[in-house]
């Protein structure tokens, strides 16, 4: 018997991740989108990127206005991690109707819940029904 989890997971709308950009194609996009040269951009990248280190040491988080919150989290083994949550501005903007263009999988069951999900696991699957 399949799990809930399984059906719901394997059913749901994902989007389909392309190539992920690396920082030197980011770096030039950048350069080109300002008036800076691309040893700049780097370098702001680097230093941007040692001073959230330096405060998280501290055990403060860092929020910039427009790109979100780095904060510094403990495990209960003591290992230092980061959460990262997105400023609002790029959640709306992610989910302006009619300007995403990337591939989703699944698309046909946006919308429909997990019991519609998994119903629909059952129907595809009728050799491992969801276990109740």
């Amino acid at each position: 018997m399949a799990s809930r989890i399984k059906a719901i997971g394997a059913l749901r709308p994902r989007i389909q991740l392309g190539k992920t950009v690396q920082k030197a194609e980011l770096v030039r996009s950048l350069a080109r989108a300002t008036s800076l040269n691309e040893g700049s951009v780097d370098l702001v990248i680097k230093e941007l990127r040692d001073q959230i280190i330096e405060y998280h040491r501290t055990g403060r988080a860092v929020k910039i206005e427009g790109l979100g919150t780095w904060t510094p989290n403990m495990a209960l083994d003591g290992a230092l991690d980061v959460q990262y949550r997105a400023d609002g501005a790029i959640i709306s903007g992610l989910n302006t109707a009619g300007l995403f263009t990337g591939d989703v999988v699944n698309r046909e069951n946006i919308g429909k819940s997990g019991d519609e999900l998994t119903t629909l696991w059952n129907e595809q699957h009728p050799e491992d029904p969801v276990a109740d």
